[in-house]
């Protein structure tokens, strides 16, 4: 089949009843470069470059934002079950390849009337199987305790998008916060206690994120990493100091801390220009790392 002219697919794509967009995803924020009609309905306001992220969150909350997020970064295809502007849709997420590329550059986005699938009950075994399947999928690539990414799993969000802001000249910012004297808070309360505060901990970090784009994960006992493009030194500074403080005002007493009568993190920072790096994106992690380990 010859190749459709584009000025086809974007008459084609205005005239489809079901809101829709299309993503760019091998660019930071993955901003929305082609919406229709139907979508304009849903949003009420113009989303075109908005981050992806955003709209989603704007129509179905930060919840979901985050759980949309995990799946364009996971590149998989699936639906969630959504309400927005008091109508239930199902949110069909497909990646969009061309023959000869190795890595997706776009996604596709449309909000299905949740009717058009079947009965109630269809729909609702529907929903059920696709939440057990992405779960399935999540035990892989989730830290067990904290419900964070796992190591593995960042580092392969973290290689995909240092090559992104590479081909891009952009920037990454990474902070990585350890657990202050977390062996002495295990030695005094035990694992099950340490499991819980790190929990916690985990949780805070999360509260944090600005944007559903921003990554957290958990890469070891006592140590949390953040993912951000954010490109401003001083305000990601800040971010770091607002996890920080949030960490602290969770009150979690900690009897043989020499630095607070609470559970507190440090934290290291670095935002690289990346086409300027000499390394790659696991030497600059692991240099990033070895200097908070210290």
């Amino acid at each position: 089949m010859k190749s459709v002219h584009k000025n086809i697919l974007e008459q084609v794509i205005a005239a489809t009843a079901e809101p829709l967009v299309v993503v760019r995803i091998d660019q930071p924020d993955w901003p929305v470069v082609l919406s229709n009609p139907a979508f304009a309905t849903l949003a009420e306001d113009d989303m075109t470059r908005r981050p992806f992220a955003d709209v989603i969150e704007k129509l179905a909350g930060r919840e979901m934002a985050m759980a949309v997020s995990k799946t364009v970064r996971s590149q998989l295809e699936t639906t969630f079950p959504i309400e927005s502007n008091g109508r239930e849709y199902l949110l069909v997420l497909k990646p969009l390849s061309l023959p000869d590329e190795e890595v997706t550059r776009f996604y596709v986005a449309y909000w299905r009337l949740g009717a058009g699938v079947g009965s109630a009950g269809d729909v609702e075994l529907h929903q059920a199987l696709l939440k057990a399947k992405r779960r399935i999928g999540d035990l892989s690539r989730d830290d067990p305790v904290t419900g964070l990414l796992n190591a593995r799993a960042f580092e392969e969000v973290f290689e995909h998008d240092w090559a992104v802001a590479a081909r891009d000249n952009s920037k990454l910012s990474v902070v990585a916060f350890t657990l202050d004297e977390f062996d002495a808070y295990t030695g005094v309360f035990g694992r099950h206690a340490a499991d819980s505060c790190l929990r916690k901990v985990g949780q805070a970090i999360r509260r944090c994120l600005r944007r559903a784009s921003d990554v957290a994960a958990r890469t070891d006992a006592n140590r949390f990493v953040v993912l951000s493009h954010a490109a401003d030194e001083d305000g990601v500074r800040e971010f770091a100091g607002r996890i920080s403080t949030a960490v602290r005002e969770l009150g979690l007493h900690h009897p043989r801390s020499q630095v607070s009568k609470f559970v507190t993190v440090s934290f290291d920072m670095s935002v690289a220009n990346v086409s300027e790096e000499k390394c790659d994106a696991r030497a600059f992690l692991a240099r990033l790392l070895t200097v908070v380990a210290k």
